[in-house]
């Protein structure tokens, strides 16, 4: 059982990934490139979320899911124009490319796993533009990339935009993943280096792991490996909610259950926030008002700005705004049982 707290050490960090800006280290998330003609039409049969209608320069999550609708990896699809890039939390990776080398003849749709040969870094913060903008111009030979600050602040939620050519490109995507406003940029391993060098002379914090996963939690995105694993059905992890789910598309692997769900109305369990004055260990039991087992928690954090926060699995019979009681190592804790809302940086 455990729970992430941030340590006194880097309370300072966290307090500027929620006023001003910090750097995340994003490089061990899988990317991978998919390019040719038939790119998108081989992506929208394995993916929740409608991939062949994306413009250039858009993006969306989307779900890979088994034959039996269980969720493989949490994805973000990305349209760069003459690719497209996905990537996808590090635990989720080994499925994700086993179901692509299945399932894509890459004579019809060319891929490639990039995620040796590229890094990540993010910027999160309501600075992060500002920041990132500056950091680039002195990171960068790129003509105008100081100029690109109100390109980059007009970035919708997964909308990505390149700074640069070739090998000094950059492509920065506006993402939502720890709440407010945020960017990835990923880009060889030799450029990112050169922007984190960038963000650190400009005395921008690196976040730790536990500021990372602190920060997650609290905007309530589930992390396959953590919240959501092998036998999670999409709707339970609130991927409709997330946006990461089509039901005007075409075809995809696993969409017969999903479709059943969504007209039946309801799953049985739902992914639900827990507040409570305590600590929730991960692997703690949630039992309902009248004692009964209805779930588990998944995810453990004491934020330092709202407190003792979790993450469970609990049976849609708990209605949010219900107390429940939270049960480890003998001990009982009253915690109220929360919706998850999902809010976007854009």
């Amino acid at each position: 059982m455990s729970t992430t707290i941030v340590e006194d050490a880097a309370m300072a960090t966290y307090d500027a990934l929620r006023t001003k800006a910090a750097s995340v280290d994003r490089s061990a998330r899988m990317r991978m490139t998919f390019a040719g003609d038939k790119a998108k039409e081989a992506l929208g049969g394995l993916l929740t979320n409608d991939v062949v209608s994306l413009a250039t320069g858009h993006g969306q999550r989307a779900a890979a899911l088994t034959p039996k609708g269980r969720v493989i990896a949490l994805v973000r699809v990305m349209d760069r124009g003459d690719d497209v890039l996905v990537d996808a939390d590090a635990a989720a990776a080994e499925g994700f490319v086993a179901m692509i080398r299945k399932y894509v003849n890459p004579r019809l749709a060319k891929y490639a796993d990039v995620t040796a040969s590229t890094r990540c870094v993010g910027v999160y913060g309501p600075q992060s533009a500002h920041v990132l903008a500056v950091a680039l111009a002195a990171s960068t030979d790129a003509q105008g990339a100081r100029d690109a600050l109100h390109a980059i602040e007009s970035l919708g939620t997964h909308a990505s935009l390149r700074i640069g050519t070739g090998d000094a490109a950059v492509l920065v995507v506006r993402s939502a993943d720890l709440g407010g406003v945020g960017f990835d940029c990923i880009g060889s391993a030799a450029r990112i280096d050169a922007l984190e060098a960038a963000l650190a002379a400009a005395n921008v914090p690196l976040a730790s792991r536990e500021v990372v996963t602190v920060a997650r939690v609290e905007a309530g995105i589930p992390e396959w490996g953590a919240e959501i694993d092998a036998d999670t059905i999409p709707q339970e992890a609130n991927l409709d909610t997330l946006g990461a789910i089509s039901f005007n598309k075409g075809c995809y692997t696993g969409q017969e259950v999903v479709v059943r769900i969504q007209h039946r109305g309801h799953v049985n369990k739902h992914l639900r926030r827990l507040v409570a004055s305590e600590p929730m260990p991960v692997g703690s039991t949630v039992l309902d008002a009248e004692g009964k087992d209805v779930g588990a928690v998944r995810a453990s954090v004491v934020s330092p700005t709202q407190g003792p926060l979790a993450i469970a699995m609990v049976r849609r019979e708990v209605e949010p705004g219900s107390t429940v009681t939270v049960r480890f190592a003998a001990r009982d804790i009253s915690a109220r049982c929360e919706a998850i809302g999902y809010a976007t940086s854009s």
